[in-house]
């Protein structure tokens, strides 16, 4: 599903948060300037990771359904190419 719908930038962006969310907290343990910096990077890691996330909702597009006139929402599916063995 995470390659389906595309949502491997948003996990990279995640762990990088969480990731530089540890080292800042480390960082301002030890003292260390510029801590704040590396905390701010982690919040806009973390938001640009919950944006992606929210990509394949916002693009999804609608189809009516022929049986009963609903409208339905899908995501569109990645085409696989086919190949020749």
């Amino acid at each position: 599903m995470i390659k389906t719908l595309k949502l491997r930038k948003a996990i990279i962006a995640i762990g990088f948060g969480i990731v530089s969310l540890i080292i800042a907290q480390i960082m301002s343990d030890k003292h260390v300037t510029g801590s704040s910096y590396v905390l701010g990077l982690s919040g806009l890691l973390l938001i640009i990771g919950a944006l992606l996330f929210l990509y394949p909702i916002l693009f999804a597009k609608k189809v009516e359904n022929a049986s009963n006139g609903e409208e339905e929402v899908e995501l569109k599916p990645i085409s696989k190419e086919p190949t020749d063995i």
